[in-house]
């Protein structure tokens, strides 16, 4: 259980079979395409000269010529305890979610996307994502107590819509984005773009 009684869930609980088959290529081909093990990556990782995640990740790109997800991937083994990744979903969301208004958001959000079968809830550094067999929509706070709610609908579902924010890191297929500044906004309205968000994915 996390702090506030929610159940904290473990990483294989917070993908969809399609990102669990990802992750896992991701691992394999370490070895296989730069002839280093997971564990010689490590130890390489652990002598860079930076404490920032970021600083790390670009200095393992321009020293050893690893790729984002390989680096991610390393960083997280490396330095558990201060990478944020996908293992720890309540690190991140609380991290993420700081504000007590946006989280009231979020926790809308959950509720009604639970009422909806097969679907996964995971948390990403940047954002939630709600997925089914792939992503259908995602939701990052936004200053003020606000959210950004990406839906994997056409632009046209709603007038309330705006287009995908050249910015937003959650998937391309999230065409569609809206602001709700409270969680009452998470309404019939609201659902009704998440089922249609869901038929598609």
């Amino acid at each position: 259980m996390g702090a506030s009684g929610e159940r904290t869930a473990s990483k294989s609980e917070t993908l969809t079979d399609r990102q669990k088959t990802w992750f896992a290529s991701v691992q394999a081909s370490l070895e296989r395409d730069t002839g280093r093990t997971l564990d010689e990556w490590v130890a390489i990782a652990r002598t860079c000269p930076y404490d920032g995640p970021s600083a790390r990740v670009i200095w393992m790109r321009e020293n050893h010529g690893l790729g984002v997800n390989r680096c991610a991937h390393v960083l997280s083994v490396a330095f558990p305890q201060t990478e944020m990744n996908w293992e720890d979903a309540a690190g991140l969301r609380a991290a993420l979610w700081k504000d007590p208004a946006s989280e009231l958001i979020l926790a809308a959000l959950e509720a009604a996307v639970a009422r909806l079968p097969d679907t996964v809830s995971g948390q990403r550094k940047a954002f939630t994502a709600f997925s089914r067999k792939v992503q259908m929509a995602a939701a990052r706070p936004v200053k003020g107590g606000h959210a950004l709610v990406g839906f994997a609908v056409e632009l046209s579902t709603d007038p309330r819509l705006t287009p995908r924010g050249k910015s937003e890191s959650w998937g391309d297929r999230l065409k569609g984005q809206m602001l709700l500044t409270s969680a009452d906004q998470v309404d019939a309205s609201v659902e009704a773009l998440l089922q249609q968000a869901w038929e598609r994915s």
